[in-house]
């Protein structure tokens, strides 16, 4: 932690160090009111404002059957079992050795308090007996956790983001019925959090997917207060920065400024979310909004595959807006036809073909200056076939306890890419910053109307290293859908060059002749490689592992060519082609 604060430092500028500094000393006065045992001026939600909010739905509906897990139990924990999960927040809530090991994210996943989101989502019936089961239940759980986790105090306040997301979840359950005893307190803690989101707002360096969450939260609590002063500079703030950020975040071509794909979903949403919320309730218009947000959908749609699937590029934490499963209501864009897409704001080549989708980055590594959801997957290619991944990005798997994993999965040797004298294209200072970021170049572009695709790209990612290396990848695809990728270099001294491969898990990479067969749902694909092994699943160091979701990975094969020379003797050629 003192080393990602003395890197943020580094990167600012005057104004964000008076600005931070200004931040600490008023959470401090906040922390200090509450260690007194004083209770904050909170003014109580006025129970006509609270029925006339308009909160916007999920989708799709929640079935009882969901509803049923819920109240039995069902937590989300993205993957790790809640004893666990207890463990690490008493560590981290009394500052215990034991946190550093711990995953931070992990511990606000069921703080998010998304299992009672669902509930409010439920829709029930007059006299279904369930939903007024699921509403005691909802407003009961929102109290034992308000019990537990005293504001501002514990890992729960760490993250002004994370308030943000509760604020929604906290006006859903005010407009659930609640007693004038819980209605009193639930308006408390949306007051409080507010408070804490406007003292601890992420800007400057901080800028990203965490200032939009905090805006809306923002948004939604300024809403409910805004005949109090402070409400109303929530809210004010609110749609200020989320017009702000909208522009910023979601590129002109539709594409994801932090260069992660999952977390642009993330932030469309979000969105989507404070649109519908904003023209529900008469909050005024939010010009060029939808068109923005059509472009992300757009982007999102080329890159997604005939079975739904997105390559897993940059970092993912598999969060949603609302709850897992539902999603606000957004524009509907189909996957486009077969063509060549183009995204010079973000940096990719979409290639679509009947069957064939291949994506090709050649963007940057994230957003500046800490690029911090970025990964070091310049020049990167993933291909699927008929909707089935063949050449993945191996994905995420942890952001912290796990430092040896999380180096890995960001670095180019986790990335279909060269790796060059074993060095990532960027320097990793943490699992959140990076230092001498690379810059990609498109060097040449052409595509036929018989459906044949040319594109050069470089990067120098490479230039720090002696003898100044620089990596240019060509991608050409025939009419016939084959698929030739020729790695060349430029600069001097001699180097050790490894291009990686990596494959789904559940393909099975066999010998043809003369080429690597890989299989997987009935489809094969045909890879030329000279002089390439296979490898799996391999610990120190790591290679061969893919990770599916969040705090979960298995080993997956990946095909390696390692080659040793000057830039201007070594050549790759790689030849891919459908079988079936």
């Amino acid at each position: 932690m003192l080393r990602f604060l003395l890197l943020r430092l580094k990167h600012a500028s005057c104004s964000e160090i008076l600005f931070r500094a200004r931040q600490r000393a008023g959470s401090f006065r906040i922390k200090r009111w509450a260690r007194s045992g004083r209770r904050f001026p909170v003014p109580e939600p006025e129970p006509e404002a609270v029925r006339l909010l308009v909160l916007p739905a999920g989708y799709p509906a929640v079935t009882w059957e969901r509803v049923e897990a819920l109240l039995e139990g069902e937590r989300f924990t993205l993957n790790t079992d809640a004893a666990t999960l207890r463990a690490w927040e008493r560590a981290h809530a009394i500052g215990a050795p034991g946190a550093a090991r711990g995953d931070l994210r992990t511990v606000w996943e069921p703080a998010r308090l998304q299992h009672l989101a669902l509930l409010l989502a439920y829709p029930g019936s007059g006299d279904d007996p369930g939903q007024e089961r699921a509403r005691r239940y909802l407003l009961e759980d929102l109290m034992r956790w308000l019990d537990a986790h005293p504001f501002p105090f514990g890992p729960h306040y760490l993250s002004a983001m994370e308030c943000g997301l509760r604020i929604p979840v906290f006006l859903g359950a005010l407009k659930a019925g609640p007693d004038p005893g819980e209605l009193r307190r639930l308006g408390e803690a949306l007051y409080l959090h507010a408070r804490w989101i406007e003292a601890n707002l992420s800007l400057y360096s901080s800028l990203g997917n965490h200032t939009v969450c905090e805006a809306l939260g923002l948004l939604y609590a300024g809403t409910l207060f805004r005949t109090d002063r402070s409400g109303a500079r929530w809210l004010d703030t609110g749609c200020r920065l989320l017009d702000q950020e909208l522009c910023r975040q979601v590129l002109p071509d539709g594409g994801a400024l932090e260069q992660s794909l999952s977390y642009h979903r993330f932030v469309l949403d979000l969105y989507w979310l404070a649109l519908g919320f904003i023209e529900g309730n008469g909050l005024g218009g939010c010009p060029g909004w939808r068109e923005r947000l059509t472009a992300g959908e757009s982007f999102l749609a080329a890159v997604t595959d005939s079975s739904g699937g997105i390559p897993a590029l940059g970092d993912s934490d598999d969060g949603w807006v609302i709850a897992p499963g539902l999603q606000p209501e957004r524009a509907v864009v189909p996957p486009p036809p077969p063509g060549v897409y183009r995204f010079p704001d973000a940096g990719y080549t979409v290639y679509r073909g009947q069957e064939l989708l291949i994506t090709f980055d050649h963007g940057p590594l994230g957003m500046p200056p800490l690029n911090n959801h970025g990964h070091a997957d310049a020049l990167s290619v993933t291909v699927s076939l008929g909707g089935i991944p063949f050449l993945v990005d191996p994905g995420t798997f942890r952001y912290n306890g796990e430092p040896v994993w999380r180096r890995y999965f960001k670095g180019t040797r986790a990335h279909n890419t060269v790796c060059v004298d074993g060095a990532d294209q960027a320097v990793q200072q943490t699992g959140f910053v990076w230092s001498s970021p690379f810059a990609c170049s498109v060097e040449g572009f052409a595509a036929g109307e018989d459906g044949s695709l040319l594109v050069a790209a470089s990067h120098d990612g490479y230039l720090r290293l002696p003898g100044k290396v620089r990596h240019r990848r060509t991608l050409q695809v025939a009419p016939d859908g084959t698929c030739r990728i020729e790695d060349r270099f430029l600069g001097g001294g001699t180097h050790r060059y490894e291009l990686n491969f990596h494959f789904h898990p559940e393909v099975e990479i066999s010998r043809g002749d003369g080429c690597w067969l890989a299989r997987r749902g009935g489809r094969v694909l045909a890879l030329e490689l000279s002089g390439g092994v296979l490898r799996r699943g391999e610990e120190e160091p790591p290679l061969g592992w893919f990770s599916a979701a969040y705090n979960r990975k298995e080993p997956a094969p990946v095909l390696q060519a390692g080659r040793q020379g000057v830039p201007g003797e070594v050549v790759f050629q790689t030849i891919l082609r459908a079988l079936q």
